[in-house]
């Protein structure tokens, strides 16, 4: 894994603090943890004050954290540099990531990246307008729907170079494509429709029944 940097301190806010309705969450996921395994939490507040923070943890945020859970800075800092889900960086209001992991690579996630780059621009690179960013990740858990992206907290599976580019055209409208796979199947079954356990019953039982009839007695 490459080195992982804080955002230059042109792009650091001065300073963080929880909302109020976060402040209360947070207290609220310290209790879950046993007497003295408090700071055992600093992940899902990490997660937290980067959705308040708009997507990415700015230094600020981490600190605060940090000093919220009784730890030293550079702790919480060890935490946020390693886990890829943490953006160190300002991302765009819909941040894309892009499955590069060989199976989505092999079903076309070379043409994603392609209008990746096109649309948006470079990995990292924030729109103009704000509304977009995008980054390579690893593996997202979504293999048999392969290509797919996740877009913030939403999914889009079974993806084809038009189809992203509708879901992309559609999130600049302020419009609100549906996740999941687009393609013509639930979730991960088979595309067409059931393959197994389509035969009637009753019909099955007949035919069984019939088969047995037909079979020659033993002496």
């Amino acid at each position: 894994m490459s080195v992982r940097r804080l955002a230059p301190p042109e792009q650091q806010p001065k300073d963080f603090a929880f909302s109020r309705a976060n402040l209360e969450w947070a207290q609220a996921q310290v209790k879950k943890y046993p007497e003295g395994r408090q700071q055992s939490a600093v992940i899902p507040l990490l997660w937290r004050a980067q959705e308040q923070a708009g997507g990415w943890l700015p230094e600020a945020a981490i600190r605060h954290v940090a000093d919220f859970l009784g730890l030293a800075h550079i702790r919480a800092l060890e935490v946020a540099t390693f886990y890829t889900m943490f953006n160190l960086e300002p991302v765009g209001k819909f941040h894309v990531q892009l499955c590069g992991t060989t199976p989505c690579r092999l079903r076309g996630a070379d043409d994603l990246e392609k209008l990746c780059k096109k649309k948006i621009g470079e990995q990292g690179h924030v729109t103009e307008d704000g509304k977009f960013s995008w980054v390579e990740v690893e593996c997202l858990g979504a293999c048999v729907n392969a290509p797919m992206v996740q877009i913030n907290a939403d999914y889009y599976e079974d993806l084809t170079k038009e189809s992203f580019n509708q879901i992309l055209d559609a999130l600049a409208a302020g419009k609100k494509p549906k996740p999941g796979p687009q393609v013509k199947r639930q979730l991960s079954a088979p595309a067409g429709g059931p393959t197994t356990l389509v035969a009637d019953v009753p019909a099955a039982k007949k035919s069984s029944a019939t088969s047995s009839k037909s079979k020659p007695k033993s002496n």
